[in-house]
């Protein structure tokens, strides 16, 4: 069993300052523990070294890709969150992370020995091992997911994935170029951004250079030489800049510190490929940080500066009245420099820069209690992702929203009480309502921003202020997520749509049924409780509701349900003829506006009036034809799809239907179509030119109908028109 003593190598160097990155290229395991007796208790350094023991004997035997022993990852990760400061039970579950999904200790084993908390610990970073899923995407999201539901209960566990994959970022050479690509890809789309969430930029930005590195290494390496070939001319103007700075702020009496900043090579191939710029646009900004005691001083470095060198108009922004969803707080400006060299300063207070870099990890650092702390800013974030969870169909949609949420906008606006609400840039008045609840997003029917009536597709700019309009009957709509960007937004209408097509399905599904046991001289209500309950089971059916979605979306035939609700055999539907009119004394009515699970077939498009039929479409229910349509095949071939359908007595709404209108080629002549068929109080949805011979036009018409009736009104109007020479409905 290895025990002590154990060498690691250490991680790049990185704030905040821990003694462990002056140890020489490999340290032992009990220099870790002595740094850790500089802020723990003996007793809670002893049993971390009892989890080291306990790990190092799980993992015994085990190497990792490089062919080092497995063990030296584990304490790598504890290493990386002791320069955090974190707490003695974050620091065991790190050391035992991959005890669960490595080895064959058991959760139970571990809650024995170090504790419930431990455990759960080491549980929300394991992997989902024991389910099979159809792809690798399903099984990363699933895992993602009961990760980030772990992170929700405690944000521990995001830290320690967050240190997990930063080890394993650093030792990625080990691994083949596909895997490489794949683990940088999903560090760069996942938990790069989950760092800058919580405000922990260090580990943002090495997070981010590993992953362009082995992702994208010949881009980096094209950047990485042009950036060192202006490196000798911007070293000596950043230094005069830095003069001036210091020399400006010490005339003035201000205590402070100036440095300028190195832009990281991903963050330059970003704002390029983001924002296409060219190279020496991106680098011909220079940043530098000016670090100060209190908030009011900011203030007047501020003034400083701008009169040292003149502001470029709009690229001030103050972050410290109103600061980033993840905590940061800055003051931020551009200004003109020497040889007319744009210069980007930030200024904040030494809490701000500890909070810039540490993030939430600044809880345990310092035991912040400012008022943009970013674990309570992080609480808030957490909340919408149990709402996410709680309205997404599956774990892949679940990280299609996070994905889009991981990304903070730069819009602030405000409510009509003065609340600021930070959103994505590029967000929508449908954003901000589904941002402030759940339910004034599933209402809103418009808004008003700045006191002027705007439509749901607005967007919105910083400063505005938003009141949502709501009506108590108004739901969402799924062209919403057309232009909707946050997460939260989009997880809230997909829930409603298919929450609506359920309840939808699960009366249809009740009504084909009931149609079907009719036949017997039954109905639901009528039948055995314990032959429907063995029939449930049968089936592996959670009830009977899930039993009648699944007709009405038809998965399962209904006349099929029927036979052995009632005790018939299990035999192919269609081995016996069957009487339609006798088998179907309550045909199914078909209303127009069936919703969801009724649909009406683009191929001949039906309207109220016309003789139809229907067939099952599996995951869509019931898809309606014209009985003539080709599409609908034959009765005999299909007739375990078929359903026997009509009109109710008076179909609601408005229905599709095409026409085809050859007309003389006249200018003008197609704006006196649509005028004669907009006067018969019809819509025209698109029409299309299909050929041009000689004198003649063909065009056909997509429009909105209420019935034959109103369709032959309108074919009748438009015949009399002199230029029109034929009109058919198609399909013929």
């Amino acid at each position: 069993m290895p025990a002590d003593p154990l060498t690691v190598a250490p991680p790049v160097a990185r704030a905040p300052e821990s003694p462990l990155r002056a140890e020489p290229p490999r340290y032992l395991i009990s220099d870790l523990c002595a740094y850790l007796e500089s802020y723990l208790p003996p007793d809670q350094v002893r049993e971390f070294y009892r989890a080291y023991l306990f790990g190092a004997e799980a993992h015994e035997g085990q190497k990792r890709k490089s062919g080092e022993p497995y063990i030296y990852h584990p304490v790598a990760v504890a290493r990386i969150l002791a320069e955090m400061r974190m707490d003695y039970k974050c620091l065991m579950a790190a050391l035992l992370h991959d005890v669960i999904e490595d080895t064959d200790i058991a959760k139970a084993e571990v809650a024995a020995d170090f504790g419930d908390d431990v455990a759960e610990l080491v549980d929300g970073v394991s992997k989902l091992s024991q389910i099979d899923f159809d792809s690798r995407a399903e099984a990363q999201a699933a895992s993602l997911q009961k990760m980030l539901l772990a992170m929700t209960r405690d944000i521990r566990v995001i830290l320690i994935k967050l240190a997990d994959r930063l080890h394993n970022m650093r030792t990625l050479d080990a691994m083949r170029p596909e895997a490489c690509r794949r683990i940088s890809r999903e560090t760069l789309e996942i938990y790069a951004p989950i760092a800058n969430r919580l405000g922990i930029n260090w580990v943002r930005i090495e997070l981010e250079e590993l992953g362009f590195e082995h992702h994208w290494p010949w881009r980096r390496r094209i950047i990485h030489r042009a950036v060192r070939h202006t490196h000798g001319e911007r070293v000596e103007m950043v230094g005069a800049v830095e003069r001036a700075l210091q020399e400006a702020l010490a005339q003035e009496g201000i205590p402070g510190t100036v440095e300028g900043r190195r832009k990281h090579l991903y963050g330059i191939y970003r704002k390029m490929r983001d924002k296409h710029h060219p190279f020496e646009e991106v680098i011909d900004v220079s940043a530098f940080r000016v670090v100060v005691d209190r908030v009011d001083t900011c203030y007047r470095v501020l003034g400083v500066v701008h009169n040292l060198y003149k502001p470029v108009p709009g690229r001030f922004k103050d972050y410290i009245a109103i600061p980033k969803a993840n905590g940061y707080q800055s003051l931020h400006t551009v200004l003109v420099g020497p040889q007319g060299v744009q210069i980007e300063v930030q200024i904040r207070t030494e809490d701000m820069q500890r909070m810039a870099e540490s993030g939430i990890a600044a809880h345990w650092l310092y035991k912040s209690g400012e008022e943009a702390n970013p674990a309570a800013l992080a609480a808030d974030w957490l909340q919408n992702l149990l709402e996410m969870q709680r309205e997404a169909g599956n774990s892949v949609e679940f990280l299609e929203n996070v994905k889009v949420d991981l990304f903070p906008g730069e819009v602030y606006v405000f409510t009509p009480k003065g609340r600021i609400i930070t959103l994505k840039r590029g967000a929508t008045v449908v954003d901000f309502a589904f941002a402030i609840h759940s339910d004034i997003g599933n209402t809103c029917v418009a808004a008003r921003v700045d006191h002027r009536l705007v439509a749901l597709n607005t967007v919105l700019r910083s400063g505005q202020r938003v009141e949502i309009i709501n009506a108590p009957g108004a739901k969402p709509n799924a062209s919403w997520l057309n232009f909707v960007t946050t997460g939260k937004a989009r997880a809230g209408i997909r829930s409603y749509l298919k929450n609506l097509k359920q309840r939808e399905a699960l009366g249809l599904g009740k009504r084909l049924l009931n149609a079907e046991l009719s036949v017997f001289d039954l109905d639901l209500d009528q039948l055995e409780t314990p032959r429907l309950a063995a029939y449930l089971d049968e089936a592996k059916l959670a009830g009977l509701d899930a039993l009648l979605v699944d007709i009405g979306l038809g998965n399962r035939l209904a006349a099929l349900v029927a036979r052995r609700l009632v005790g018939g055999e299990l035999e192919e539907l269609g081995s016996e003829p069957r009487n339609e009119a006798k088998n179907h004394p309550n045909r199914l009515a078909i209303r127009g506006t069936e919703g969801m699970v009724v649909s009406f077939a683009r191929c001949c498009r039906p309207i109220p009036g016309d003789t139809i039929a229907a067939q099952f479409s599996p995951g869509r229910g019931i898809v309606v034809h014209r009985s003539e349509c080709r599409n609908l095949g034959s009765p005999e071939r299909k007739r375990d799809r078929r359903l026997a359908v009509e009109w109710a007595s008076e179909p609601e709404g408005e229905f599709s239907t095409e026409i085809r209108v050859e007309i003389g080629n006249r200018r003008g002549a197609l704006a006196v179509v649509a005028s004669a068929i907009a006067e018969q109080g019809s819509n025209i949805e698109t029409v299309v030119s299909c050929e041009k011979e000689g004198m003649t036009t063909a065009l056909e018409f997509v429009i909105l109908v209420r019935s034959r009736v109103h369709l032959a009104q309108i074919m009748r109007r438009l015949r009399h028109i002199p230029l029109v020479e034929r009109i058919i409905r198609l399909p013929r």
